[in-house]
């Protein structure tokens, strides 16, 4: 395990935020316009505190999204201002907590802040573990030719190339291997 459960979890909630952005993703479709999306994405990431699911909390989750690809436009160094004013702007008070039957973790805001403010400061957070950690270099954008979608790489050797939004790896094997058949074949 490269990261503490809460911090992976909290780095696939950020990328999968970020992914809905259509400049991430491959179609070019915005993917968290409608209650519908916002409610899926509630219900794959888990948060706690208040939930109002309304337009305004919709949109102002919707405005994190280019504060949090930003993070993945930047090296190690370059992540520090932006996570310390994502915590910042949270008015983050880090503080551990054990509740519906997660172990001990930590908690930056009050349970009744905005949810767009949980969210900011959880993977402000998350990202501290990793710039502390010296793995700033697991946080990476899918090298798919047709690809701008965002992930972190969780594997034990930090080999990972690709996003999990698409088929982007299996496409590009089967790309290189057409390319190798054909080369063989000329």
């Amino acid at each position: 395990m490269v990261f503490i459960h809460d911090t992976e979890m909290s780095l696939r909630a950020a990328a999968a935020l970020v992914n809905t952005l259509p400049d991430t993703d491959t179609e070019g479709v915005d993917r968290l316009v409608s209650q519908q999306d916002f409610d899926a994405y509630l219900d794959e990431y888990a948060y706690t505190g208040t939930f109002h699911r309304d337009d305004d909390e919709l949109a102002a989750v919707r405005a994190n999204r280019p504060r949090l690809l930003e993070l993945w436009s930047v090296d190690r160094e370059g992540a520090v201002p932006l996570v310390n004013a994502m915590l910042r702007d949270g008015r983050a008070l880090p503080q551990l907590v054990i509740h519906d039957g997660f172990d001990w973790h930590i908690h930056a805001t009050e349970p009744d802040a905005p949810l767009s403010v949980r969210m900011l400061v959880e993977a402000a957070m998350a990202f501290v573990d990793v710039i502390r950690s010296d793995q700033w270099d697991r946080v990476r954008i899918c090298e798919a030719d047709d690809c701008a979608s965002v992930y972190v790489d969780f594997s034990k050797n930090g080999s990972k190339r690709y996003c999990d939004t698409g088929n982007c790896g299996n496409r590009m094997n089967v790309i290189a291997y057409r390319r190798r058949k054909a080369e063989e074949s000329a």
